[in-house]
């Protein structure tokens, strides 16, 4: 790759409160696996680099927000090593939460919040000027959709807010997985200024409001 036009960063999810080291092999880590694949598949040879850390502690562990410094670190470095190139994050559960958190980073240009984990008093501020998505599952019973929604609601007083409902959707993302992946991927090259893969996720990115897939 001779050039860099943009990095995506993909952030996993884990727990509200542990001090616990995360490994490489934790389910929320595993997760996104495919979703890289995916995304690396719809920016291949488009010179984006495409980034999974792994968070060192498994919680998010009140105020300290521990994966948001980690993220805000691999934000810096990537600055340092690409210069100001855009970045998309897109994060799932806890993930979304330290994604969304660390949206105000100056290389940040576009966060997707997958099944968020947004508590209400999330602050929304750091938001203004990006782009922003939150996708949320109709049958998710551990981030709830009201939540989502609600944040969603706060967050367009800044910024643009894209919402999909995925319908049946859980919070594993492993029901309709392959719908889950490609809205992730669409974002990513909507983001980024590149075509977007053609199907449902492309047709929901494009139209205004909350889109029912």
């Amino acid at each position: 790759m001779t050039s860099v036009r943009g990095v995506v960063v993909l952030a996993h999810g884990g727990r509200e409160v542990s001090t616990a080291r995360t490994t490489p092999v934790h389910a929320a880590v595993l997760r996104m696996i495919p979703v890289a694949a995916v995304v690396g598949q719809a920016v291949r040879g488009r010179g984006v680099v495409v980034r999974r850390p792994v968070f060192r502690l498994r919680g998010w562990n009140g105020e300290q927000a521990s994966p948001v410094h980690d993220l805000t670190k691999v934000l810096d470095e990537i600055r340092g090593q690409y210069g100001p190139v855009p970045v998309v994050l897109v994060g799932h559960s806890m993930g979304a939460r330290a994604a969304l958190r660390a949206a105000g980073h100056p290389s940040v240009t576009a966060v997707a919040g997958l099944a968020p984990w947004v508590p209400p008093g999330e602050p929304v501020d750091q938001l203004t000027g990006r782009r922003i998505l939150l996708a949320q599952g109709t049958a998710d019973v551990i981030t709830r959709p009201a939540d989502t929604w609600a944040y969603g609601d706060r967050a367009r007083k800044v910024t643009a807010v894209a919402e999909i409902e995925v319908r049946g959707g859980e919070h594993t993302m492993l029901r309709r997985a392959s719908l889950w992946h490609a809205v992730a991927a669409t974002f990513v090259c909507v983001s980024l200024g590149l075509p977007p893969p053609p199907g449902p996720a492309a047709v929901a990115l494009a139209s205004p409001g909350r889109t029912t897939l």
